[in-house]
């Protein structure tokens, strides 16, 4: 079994931040980051589950809905995971998605 704690902490670390940056943080490109982040977990997740079908795009629901949306997506990521080298890349990701949002 996969030690996904790593990424899920990371994630949570991620989300938690976001909840509590100002609107104007989020504005500046904070929410958009998670959004981006969101939405390739979630792609990830849709072509290990269905790797012929055309992945669906998350979408844009509000940037005060962004920590919920990479919370959710990981989620779905970590049931399809099937090796540490996977983990290890989403939490590089979340790791420089965080830097970049500035939070």
């Amino acid at each position: 079994m996969l030690d996904t704690k790593r990424l899920t902490q990371a994630v949570d670390h991620f989300a938690d931040r976001l909840r509590a940056a100002p609107q104007s943080r989020l504005q500046r490109g904070a929410a958009a980051e998670a959004l981006g982040l969101a939405r390739e977990f979630a792609r990830r997740a849709q072509i290990a589950e269905e790797p012929a079908a055309e992945p669906r795009e998350m979408p844009d629901a509000g940037m005060f809905a962004a920590a919920d949306q990479i919370t959710v997506a990981v989620h779905d990521l970590v049931l399809v995971l099937t090796d540490e080298s996977q983990i290890d890349e989403a939490v590089r990701l979340v790791e420089e998605a965080q830097k970049r949002a500035g939070v």
